[in-house]
């Protein structure tokens, strides 16, 4: 019997990374594609801010095509939700009947998927659902995950952390009431390496901004050095 085809709704962050992976491992669905919502104006991946070129770059690693959710900026509820189940539309089209979330402890975002999923023919897996999170990050970085803070909400997270390797030397300056896997969105990342990866993505880390309350620090892929 063939396995169920799977897309995995893919951040560029380290839990959906790793969400990757563990379905990988687990292997109880074929993974076919991965979903990213992308805010169009901007060309970055929605709250992450990590550009489309990286995105790109991320999806050729892990060996997936990639689906693009285009949405505008601002953006009401009602269009993210339309644009998603256009997207998921097309997904059940080409045999896809789950979605993987990299979601680790909160009910209501569960809740949330499943509500939006309903009736649509594709279910929600979550493969790192229930997980300790302080041991998860550091399984992560054992690893070999490489992940880079690219934004972060400076009421809850230092500000200069904002564009830190996501390493345990990080995982040492958050404050307590911080998730070491930020579950509750104190800051986002961007995955580099892993396991999940057939090789790595190089960027380098750039300018940092202050912009809507939040903290984000770009990262870009290397120019090539001219050949004359």
């Amino acid at each position: 019997m063939s396995k169920p085809r799977a897309w995995v709704c893919w951040s560029s962050g380290k839990d959906s990374a790793w969400a990757l992976h563990v379905a990988r491992q687990q292997d109880e669905v074929e993974i076919v594609g991965l979903l990213t919502t992308v805010t169009q104006p901007y060309n970055r991946v929605s709250m992450h801010g990590v550009r489309d070129e990286i995105l790109a770059a991320q999806a050729a690693a892990v060996g997936l095509p990639l689906r693009r959710v285009l949405i505008p900026s601002p953006c009401s509820n009602a269009a993210y939700e339309a644009a998603m189940a256009q997207a998921v539309d097309e997904a059940r089209r080409s045999g896809v009947t789950e979605m993987l979330f990299g979601d680790l402890f909160l009910e209501d975002v569960r809740a949330y998927r499943q509500r939006q999923l309903a009736g649509s023919g594709v279910s929600a897996r979550f493969p790192l659902w229930n997980l300790p999170t302080r041991p998860l990050a550091e399984e992560m970085i054992r690893a070999g995950v490489v992940a880079w803070v690219t934004c972060l909400d400076p009421t809850k997270v230092p500000s200069d952390l904002a564009g830190s390797k996501f390493d345990l030397a990080f995982l040492a300056r958050l404050p307590a009431h911080v998730d070491p896997c930020a579950e509750r969105g104190e800051f986002h990342t961007c995955v580099t390496d892993g396991p999940m990866f057939r090789q790595p993505v190089a960027v380098e880390v750039g300018q940092t901004v202050h912009r809507d309350g939040f903290v984000f620090t770009d990262l870009q892929i290397p120019c090539a050095p001219s050949s004359s």
